[in-house]
């Protein structure tokens, strides 16, 4: 709401609505017992110009009949406090951000910051229209996601009933952490966030979030520090009740009990991008991943992955429902503007439980001190946390000289993430203009490294090539720097897969865990190696560390619900694949898992359901031989075989596992043989359920011997 000292342009003149925005002087920070206490919280706070109060008290008389708490001015403004601070604490303390949208708030300076505010803090946006006025770009952007009710002259008891269903709405409605996505595949009512649905009809203007948003992800990077997103997920129904879809529905895993949360814990939320293109959200998400590297060399403090901290992005969510669902104390918040050769970055630290601000600062930089400023974020935050700071400056060989190669990194690394084929093209293609503007940029080779092995372990290119580019890659980024972890990593990865080389993996995985004692990436491989040649629940610690670092790394879950898999654990298993799906209802692999898992408990029919629901080609061709055949039906599960064979390069041993489970042993165990050096799924060869049907062979156990396994 825009507090109603008018000025004489008839705009409301919030002196205190400055405040929200981050190129004003910040409130100071305030903590407990420092300062007036902060606002009681309040469903609704209204903001309007002052030509608008009979529409804005209209509004706020309906809320209030229906039992809504509002906020507005100069109603609730305390006597004798700043407007400032009120303005503030009242929109930390709301639910739901109210403006009363017309041609005098589009013309108010003061409305805009606090839309600006209400934005930065994640607060859904609700804007009751009263005419048809243009918007600015700025009214365009931060109301691009909002909901909007359009009030006809006359209309407004009209317009108000609809914004009490929509304020209910995100009072009552599904919690905003479930993707929507999964809800609507699930069948449940999907919540009104991130501008899902308008009163008015008219379609959401979405402009693309972008640089800003990039340095606001350097922030969410170390703000999602821990998810502890085990406990994201929690189910709701015991797993013999959950439904099958072909579309991918899933319902959610049971619930566990929420876990005390340290206080030396803080999550970086995506930063507000204020500049005027909206091209850059890698380069944000670069700075996340920067700062997270610094952040996590901080002992005791817990700092998780970048998949996870990018996690609620878009997410209609407010702070303290954050703070608990991320299970920290601290939320590390701000905004990024970028004008030419300039950048303005606006940090702010806020205690999850209360809202206090503990802490704010800008930094005004030239972008080529980029690198400084991370760094100088980084200390500044450790040192409010109170927290001892290792020497946490980065690794000076492991980043590029050159301003553009290291564009074209961050470039490479965002299109990495989405594990598909197109995605992973375009970041090798990054890497390799990144390398050739500089030869010596060390991270860049780790990172092509580990693009190609995931473009082999997906079957997007051809095993031999992939594994040999992989290594030579690996190899290179280790010798250019020698202390640089992910290197070691990568290795580790392509000895396993392609040369069943334990020893060695076991070495590369040491060395990066020496250097690098929080790598999820060599938590990951470590679980690998210890499944593959000792005891799979110690494996399982692996995954489950490496998942506290990263919660929401939906590879790293679903590779530990193949383990459980693996050993029987079947609903614990099945729990872990739906929360991979809950997120993401088209992850590779993760319906071909699912339909193992039914198969495993002879549920043959929900098996072939999953694998025909799988998203990836190839994955749906290996699962369907199987379910077929378990379903009887012979001659379809000879012709899905067949169309296996007809390109078998890279999947020898999941045809050795189909012929496995048709029971013909010695095409299985002629197919395993070829899949050594050939497969990287030798590496799940050892106590394969598909394979029971040859595990009592003689020649199982002496390719296991060869192999330098256990039985």
């Amino acid at each position: 709401m825009t507090t109603e000292a008018s000025e004489p342009d008839g705009s409301v003149g919030s002196t205190g609505a400055g405040a929200a925005g981050p190129d004003a002087a910040q409130p100071a920070a305030v903590g407990p017992g420092h300062g007036p206490p902060a606002a009681p919280a309040v469903d609704v706070f209204v903001s309007y110009a002052s030509h608008d109060a009979a529409v804005a008290n209209a509004i706020v008389e309906a809320l209030e009949r229906a039992g809504l708490r509002c906020w507005i001015a100069p109603r609730d403004v305390v006597p004798g406090s700043l407007y400032a601070d009120g303005i503030v604490r009242a929109i930390n303390a709301a639910t739901v951000f109210a403006l009363v949208l017309s041609e005098h708030a589009v013309a108010s300076a003061h409305v805009g910051k606090e839309i600006e505010r209400a934005s930065s803090k994640r607060r859904p946006i609700i804007a009751l229209r009263t005419d048809q006025a243009p918007l600015t770009p700025a009214f365009e952007y931060f109301l691009s996601e909002s909901q909007w009710i359009d009030l006809a002259p006359g209309r407004v008891d009209a317009g108000a009933v609809k914004l009490v269903e929509a304020v209910r709405r995100y009072l009552d409605g599904p919690q905003p952490l479930a993707p929507q996505s999964a809800a609507v595949a699930a069948g449940a009512p999907a919540p009104p966030a991130s501008g899902a649905w308008r009163a008015s009809g008219r379609a959401a203007v979405a402009p693309g979030r972008n640089w800003l948003v990039a340095v606001a992800y350097a922030a969410v990077a170390i703000a999602l520090v821990w998810l502890l997103a085990d406990r994201l997920w929690s189910s709701r129904r015991p797993a013999a009740e959950r439904p099958v879809a072909a579309a991918g529905a899933v319902a959610p895993p049971a619930a566990a009990p929420a876990p005390a949360i340290p206080q030396k814990s803080v999550a970086v939320l995506p930063f507000i991008d204020l500049s005027e293109k909206k091209d850059q959200e890698y380069f944000s998400d670069g700075l996340a991943e920067e700062l997270i590297d610094l952040l996590a060399k901080i002992p005791d403090l817990k700092v998780t992955a970048r998949t996870s901290s990018f996690a609620f992005r878009g997410r209609a969510v407010t702070v303290g429902e954050i703070g608990r669902s991320l299970q920290v104390a601290n939320l590390l918040e701000g905004s990024v503007r970028k004008a030419g050769p300039r950048v303005r970055i606006t940090v702010q630290l806020v205690r999850a439980d209360n809202g206090y601000h503990l802490w704010s600062e800008t930094y005004d930089r030239d972008l080529k001190d980029v690198f400084r400023v991370q760094d100088e974020i980084a200390r500044v935050v450790a040192e409010k946390l109170k927290l001892a700071l290792l020497d946490t400056k980065p690794i000076a060989a492991a980043r590029a000289a050159n301003t553009e190669a290291h564009n074209l990194f961050l470039q490479g690394r965002y299109f990495a993430q989405s594990e598909t084929q197109a995605g992973l093209d375009k970041a090798v293609d990054c890497f390799k203009r990144a390398i050739a503007i500089d030869p010596d940029y060390a991270a860049a080779w780790a990172e092509l490294a580990y693009a190609h092995f995931r473009q082999l372990a997906n079957g997007y290119i051809s095993v031999r090539p992939g594994l040999e580019a992989t290594r030579l890659e690996a190899r290179k980024a280790s010798q250019l720097d020698p202390m640089l972890a992910d290197a070691y990593v990568v290795m580790s990865q392509e000895q396993m897969a392609g040369e069943a080389d334990w020893a060695g993996a076991r070495a590369s995985l040491d060395q990066a865990l020496r250097l690098d004692p929080n790598n999820v990436g060599a938590m990951i491989s470590a679980g690998h190696l210890t499944r593959a040649t000792g005891n799979a629940d110690a494996a399982l610690v692996l995954f489950r560390k490496a998942l506290e670092r990263d919660p929401l790394n939906l590879l790293t879950r679903r590779y530990m619900a193949r383990v459980l898999y693996y050993e029987d654990r079947l609903d614990e298993a099945e729990s872990a694949v739906r929360q991979v799906l809950e997120f993401n209802p088209a992850y590779p692999a993760a319906h071909y898992e699912l339909g193992r898992i039914f198969l495993a408990r002879g549920q043959a029919g929900e098996a072939v359901a999953a694998f025909e629901a799988e998203d990836n080609p190839g994955w749906r061709l290996f699962g369907l031989p199987l379910g077929y055949h378990a379903q009887g039906r012979a001659a379809q599960a000879r012709a899905a075989l067949a169309e296996m064979l007809r390109n078998p390069a890279g999947a020898e041993f999941q045809v050795a596992e189909t012929y496995a489970f048709f029971g013909d042993a010695d095409q299985a165990l002629a197919w395993l043989e070829r899949a050594v050096g050939n497969d990287p799924g030798i590496l799940w060869i050892r106590g394969d359920p598909l394979l029971r049907n040859v595990s009592g062979d003689p020649r199982y156990a002496a390719l296991l011997r060869r192999l330098k396994l256990p039985p």
